[in-house]
């Protein structure tokens, strides 16, 4: 397994949490939040402190699927099967 599906891996879509939005390992923190906040100024240490139950993997995570759906690539959907399989 590489790097790279490790930390997709993280991330989860659940249609009972936020409407399926992806979120990450089955919590209810949105990978959308966590790049709201990265994209207001915050630093990974600031949302690791306001979130003790992320970790800097998990942030990570976050930047590779909005890299990931900007290339166009269907991680969602991906995730999504995944689940489902």
């Amino acid at each position: 397994m590489t790097r790279e599906t490790e930390l997709l891996n993280r991330i989860s879509i659940c249609k009972d949490i936020f409407g399926g939005k992806p979120i990450i390992r089955g919590m209810r923190i949105a990978v959308e939040h966590i790049l709201g906040m990265l994209a207001a100024g915050d630093t990974v240490e600031t949302i690791l402190r306001e979130y003790p139950d992320l970790d800097s993997e998990d942030i990570q995570a976050c930047l590779l699927f909005a890299h990931r759906s900007m290339a166009g690539e269907h991680v969602h959907e991906r995730i999504a099967m995944r689940q489902a399989s």
